[in-house]
């Protein structure tokens, strides 16, 4: 029988990282699929889930989207250069996806948010979205929802 460690951690592949804040605090729209350019070591703390999203955000600037704000750790075995952990970082799109975002961000209330950072054919890439953001008050209708669900669930199991 094999041994187990080191040689099963390297099978587990690239984390996935969520920004669940997102969701909690925006109505997303539309989603779109974008590429990152990243120097360095960056690939390799990404792959490791070194990253927080949390108070990220995306703006188009004269014709090129940026990823702002996102906190991604220095990877502790690099020689010598490391990056700044929370520089801008432009985000690959086709010109026309770009335009598109732009316009209908404009549009009152809406924001592009980072949802989701994950690895697609060996490269790193940012799932965007579309978002307005939510009220007070749709929080906790959203909160009391989930709450009576669950209490639901607890009942059914109950009986069963």
């Amino acid at each position: 029988m094999a041994k187990k460690g080191k040689a099963e951690e390297k099978k587990a592949g690239p984390a996935t990282i969520t920004n669940r804040k997102a969701r909690f605090d925006f109505e997303i729209l539309d989603t779109w699929e974008a590429g990152l350019v990243l120097v360095g070591s960056e690939v390799k703390s990404i792959y490791l889930g070194r990253v927080n999203l949390s108070d990220a955000h995306c703006r188009i600037l004269d014709g090129e989207a940026w990823l702002i704000g996102a906190d991604i750790e220095p990877y502790d075995k690099a020689a010598h250069f490391a990056p700044d952990r929370r520089r801008d970082r432009k985000l690959l799109l086709h010109r026309r996806e770009i335009a598109l975002i732009g316009r209908r961000a404009q549009e009152k209330g809406l924001t592009i948010v980072p949802l989701r950072l994950y690895f697609k054919g060996g490269r790193a890439k940012l799932e965007i979205g579309l978002g307005r953001g939510k009220r007070q008050y749709d929080k906790r209708e959203q909160i009391a929802q989930k709450e009576s669900r669950r209490e639901q669930e607890r009942a059914r199991a109950m009986r069963d």
